[in-house]
């Protein structure tokens, strides 16, 4: 029996699996749709952390990461300090800031404390949708080019079939079901991934010297550098800030979390390994470009693995992806679909019962999951996919937050769920979500942050709210 029979075996048997946990906590999503969105705010730390942890290590982070490593080497490390290092930011600001509320989703945050308004709703929930939209569809590109190179299987096939199995639990379940299969996941997901790179690392004798050397002889010996300018670094570290800061799966967690303290040490924790692997997987690059100069970049962590390694090897980081990729895809598939439920369908409609919201969220994964799809069909670039919804969403959405956030009206008092307690108006936020995107998608991240803010302030001084006993007396 060779690969391609243990990596169906595993794949298969996996698949099974996470489908039968799904079924054990279908009736408890179906309490609510706080329960199916958010657990009811309910959930233990150690949830909390394996599930950030299995979300956050997904395909990018493996194989994407490891492409870019042999491709640009070192320069690539100050988008991974700015992607993964986010995490750690929002679990030292926001994490517990996020954990004292219930609400399901940023844009409902947002709406509530800052600026009422439902068209900026939208706005904050197209976004954000885009930036989980653009990480679904690269987990199903990433895991089924993976999964073609290791069984020789028609790629579209490996996507349809994965889709159609984190679809299918994460409709079942909801988020317990998200939770629950990304603790197993993460578990199985980190002692692979300290496996793995004691192999790839021990190709160089764990020398960075010996890499060096290696790559001086092949003609790459610029990989060692980092070859970038300051603005260069500044905007790769923005673009991987502001975007991670905007996607709305961490602010779940959060909202989901048993208490400030809880979300906030899980994220710290999740964020700093993060940073540890992705790294790694970035010098796992590296140390391809030594041992083969002459492949294509998305391919070569798995050349590594199947050309250099034991079939014990290979297998073990089939099964590390495919954790990664599924756990990602399905935290991501719950969250877009819970913000188009929550923030684009329920405030314009009239009241139903939570029994219809649950069931309308479950039929918004099955759709956003089958767009997800075409997504991954259409882009040939994991990293691509990240970096355009990384600046729409960061450069739109995050200025606003954080001046509406640091802008109040009484600075003694905290925010408080049902008031708002924020100097910006309602055509500020309007301004300030649509021009940073814009500018952002145009001219760059850093220009789009600059002009979001400023427009924000300016707009608001100039049209300001209604008194904000009038705006505080409206319905979410």
């Amino acid at each position: 029996m060779g690969l391609t029979f243990w990596t169906w075996t595993v794949m298969i048997v996996a698949c099974l699996f996470f489908i039968a946990m799904s079924l054990r906590f279908s009736k408890q999503a179906g309490l609510s749709f706080a329960h199916y969105a958010i657990a009811g705010g309910t959930l233990p730390f150690f949830l909390i952390l394996f599930t950030d942890i299995a979300t956050i290590m997904g395909v990018g982070n493996f194989i994407g990461h490891s492409a870019e490593g042999y491709k640009i080497g070192f320069a690539n490390i100050p988008f991974v300090i700015g992607e993964q290092g986010a995490k750690v930011l929002f679990a030292l600001v926001f994490a517990g800031f996020a954990a004292r509320f219930t609400y399901h989703t940023l844009a409902e945050l947002m709406h509530d404390l800052i600026l009422r308004d439902r068209f900026s709703r939208v706005l904050i929930a197209i976004l954000t949708s885009a930036i989980m939209l653009a990480w679904v569809s690269g987990q199903a590109m990433g895991l089924g080019a993976l999964f073609a190179t290791f069984t020789g299987a028609d790629p579209l096939m490996m996507i349809i079939l994965f889709s159609f199995v984190f679809i299918l639990y994460t409709t079942i379940g909801g988020i317990y079901s998200v939770v629950w299969t990304d603790f197993i996941q993460g578990i199985v997901l980190v002692g692979l991934a300290i496996w793995f790179y004691f192999q790839v690392f021990s190709e160089i004798d764990f020398s960075l010297a010996t890499l060096q050397t290696g790559l001086t002889d092949v003609g790459a010996a610029g990989l060692m550098e980092f070859n970038l300018s300051i603005m260069e670094v500044l905007t790769l570290f923005v673009t991987g800030t502001f975007g991670v800061l905007a996607a709305q799966m961490y602010w779940q967690r959060c909202f989901a979390a048993r208490s400030p303290k809880m979300a906030s040490r899980a994220m710290l924790y999740s964020g700093i390994l993060a940073i540890i692997f992705t790294i790694l997987a970035t010098i796992g690059g590296m140390v391809v470009k030594m041992k083969n100069p002459d492949l294509d970049p998305n391919n070569a962590i798995s050349w590594l693995i199947l050309e250099e390694m034991t079939m014990v090897a290979a297998l073990a980081f089939f099964t590390l992806i495919f954790m990664a990729a599924i756990s990602s895809a399905s935290s991501l598939l719950h969250s877009a679909s819970v913000v188009i439920v929550n923030d684009l369908i329920i405030p314009n409609m009239e009241k139903k019962s939570d029994a219809y919201y649950v069931k309308l969220t479950r039929y918004f994964v099955a759709l956003v999951g089958i767009f997800s799809i075409a997504a991954a069909l259409l882009s040939d670039s994991i990293i691509g996919l990240f970096s355009l919804a990384y600046s729409m969403t960061g450069g739109g959405v995050i200025p606003v937050l954080i001046v509406g956030l640091l802008w109040k009206e009484k600075r003694s008092f905290p925010f408080v769920m049902g008031t708002t307690n924020s100097r910006v108006s309602v055509w500020g936020g309007r301004i300030g979500i649509i021009s940073g995107a814009v500018v952002s998608l145009l001219f760059g991240i850093l220009w789009g942050v600059l002009v979001s803010a400023i427009l924000t302030v300016v707009v608001s001084l100039i049209l300001p709210n209604a008194p904000r006993a009038e705006l505080t007396a409206e319905s979410n």
